[in-house]
């Protein structure tokens, strides 16, 4: 079975990518985490539940609000937008899970701690490696 999630990142409400899972980093994740939070913004003011999704070229990006933490994912657009957000919300269910509002009281800021999340989501998401040898 195809995974539908290539690339992952987690933000907290200041925007700060706290996770961030990708494969072909075009971008600086902090960059693409004050980005997608301006955009989150800047959707708000427009309609209550904010960015759900966007597209560009032939990938999509999804996002889901939980717990405060903005969850985005990217996928081709040829999988079914539903399968994708029942995944992410997996994700987030473990995210939440593992990090709890005690653990964020007593958290220091350093983003690295959340390195190891990877181990928790790995089955969830895409390995263009593993994809491309299988595909011989």
């Amino acid at each position: 079975m195809p995974k539908e999630i290539q690339d992952i990142s987690i933000l907290n409400s200041n925007g700060i990518v706290l996770f961030n899972r990708v494969f072909h980093e075009q971008v600086e994740a902090q960059l693409f985490g004050a980005l997608m939070s301006a955009l989150n913004s800047f959707a708000q003011q427009l309609s209550d539940d904010g960015l759900k999704n966007f597209e560009l070229s032939n990938k999509r990006f999804t996002l889901i609000k939980k717990k405060g933490f903005l969850f985005i994912a990217n996928s081709s657009n040829k999988f079914k937008e539903k399968k994708v957000i029942q995944e992410l919300g997996e994700i987030s269910q473990k995210f939440n899970n593992q990090y709890t509002d005690d653990f964020f009281k007593e958290w220091d800021n350093d983003v690295s701690i959340f390195s190891d999340f990877k181990k928790e989501i790995e089955d969830a998401l895409e390995d263009p490696i593993k994809k491309f040898w299988n595909g011989f």
